[in-house]
């Protein structure tokens, strides 16, 4: 793209907010008490997992890891890479696994198993967004924010050659 023209706020901010809120009550409810681990898939879930852990009462650890699965272009290369791993010991802790967007899945099947070789106690999946159209894996995701069209998705911590993370609203760039 020479230049990049982003399309219409597809969500704004507050339904966001709004979302989150929903879904840390789910988990409270789904974890009774018991304490979590927020796992932020770096770098597009930053600002989902604030979003999920400001609005969550229940004890937690948060931990980051970097993974890949895209090439040099905007499809996946199917081959899942762990650039950061855990610096936490999730065995027989409960995982949630925070994503800023689930396309083709491959990268989420692959963390889940890989958490659940780790002996995780339970393993479930956070994300911002999901693209059900682009699913080359067929994986279950526990809590949706939203569920978006099979178009380029920026903002709110996603990005193009990593610019846009920093709106404040889901808007998708222009073809």
């Amino acid at each position: 793209m020479s230049k990049d023209t982003i399309g219409t706020v597809m969500i704004t901010e507050q339904q966001i907010n709004d979302r989150a809120a929903e879904i840390a009550r789910q988990i409270e409810e789904d974890f009774n008490g018991e304490p979590i681990v927020l796992v932020g898939i770096l770098r597009g879930a930053v600002l989902w997992m604030a979003d999920i852990m400001k609005n969550t009462n229940l004890e937690m650890t948060i931990d980051f890891m970097a993974v890949s699965s895209y090439g040099s272009g905007k499809k996946s290369s199917g081959i899942v890479k762990i650039n950061k791993d855990l610096d936490t010991d999730i065995e027989g802790k409960n995982v949630i696994i925070v994503e800023d967007i689930v396309d083709s899945g491959t990268t989420l099947n692959y963390l889940k198993g890989y958490f659940e070789s780790r002996e995780a106690k339970i393993v479930k999946i956070c994300t911002l967004l999901d693209k059900p159209s682009g699913r080359r894996v067929d994986i279950d995701v526990d809590y949706i924010g939203f569920t978006v069209d099979d178009r380029f998705i920026i903002g709110y911590g996603l990005d193009y050659d990593q610019k846009y993370r920093n709106l404040p609203y889901i808007s998708f760039l222009e073809d």
